[in-house]
């Protein structure tokens, strides 16, 4: 493994600086607007393995995409290089279906301490809910990003994670239906986590149950999602999401697109740069 053919792979090509806010800042995003969140492997018959050398030949050198598994452990092993401050945490989703949290951890995410400062990174959200910028970890505090307004909040020991949605514009529907205007306090929560520090032998048993596990979102959908520069590509099953954030003040402009089984493949490699090695079935 190589950090250069890392950089390669994410189209950085900066000096090489201190480890510092900045530069981890400009690699987080170049990180998320070249390496998909995709659980492609799963609905291609091929196992998802959670080791970092099968990750990095994945990603780096067949320019694949990951889960939040895969994605945030290859920045870690690239942080770490680089000689940043970084430890392993693990992330309880919220399940808006269930109005609450999962039971067992099911995500895995960065704390990185820079002068002394812990910042949170997770390059493994995928969707309208990745951050685009390290959050600082801090209780209260709104953090504005182009996404939205993302905040945590702790009590004793516990933080939760949050982003305050904004309002969606879908042209083909009709002009009484959209604009909606979301209902006030209209906060998504994301996910919970505490500060306990964890290793990736950890998240094994996780692996290998997502890979298997009939009832979560990951075995039903095929999902691939890509952080623009603007906002975010996402591939649902068949369904093609183009969001541009901010399109208009405080409103996001939505374009849907039903695909073919023919198109799924254009589109993927068209729009997410992912050449794959066996027969996807959406």
């Amino acid at each position: 493994m190589n950090i250069q053919e890392y950089f390669g792979r994410i189209s950085y090509n900066k000096p090489r600086k201190d480890a510092d806010l900045q530069t981890l800042t400009a690699i987080f995003q170049h990180h998320i607007q070249s390496i998909p969140f995709e659980n492609l492997s799963m609905h291609c018959g091929e196992p998802i393995e959670l080791d970092l050398q099968a990750i990095y030949n994945k990603i780096v050198r067949k320019k694949r995409g990951g889960w939040c598994l895969e994605t945030n452990y290859l920045l870690f092993w690239a942080l770490q290089e680089l000689g940043y401050d970084i430890c392993i945490l693990g992330a309880n989703s919220y399940e808006p279906a269930e109005k609450g949290y999962t039971a067992q951890i099911n995500h895995i995410l960065l704390k990185v301490v820079i002068k002394g400062e812990p910042y949170i990174v997770d390059a493994g959200f995928g969707g309208a809910y990745q951050m685009w910028q390290p959050l600082m970890l801090i209780s209260g505090k709104d953090q504005p990003q182009a996404p939205g307004i993302f905040r945590f909040m702790e009590d004793n020991g516990t933080w939760y994670l949050e982003k305050v949605k904004r309002k969606h514009y879908i042209p083909e529907h009709s002009k009484n239906d959209f604009p909606h205007t979301p209902e006030l306090g209209n906060i998504r929560k994301i996910h919970k986590f505490t500060l306990e520090p964890r290793h990736i032998d950890d998240f094994q048993e996780l692996n290998a149950y997502l890979q298997v596990s009939p009832d979560n979102i990951l075995r039903k959908k095929s999902i691939c999602s890509l952080q623009t520069t603007s906002g975010v590509l996402a591939l649902v099953g068949w369904t093609l999401t183009e969001m541009k954030y901010n399109y208009t003040e405080d409103m996001d402009l939505v374009n849907i697109t039903a695909l073919t089984d023919e198109e799924v493949e254009k589109t993927l490699r068209d729009k997410f740069s992912i050449e794959l090695e066996n027969k996807l079935v959406p």
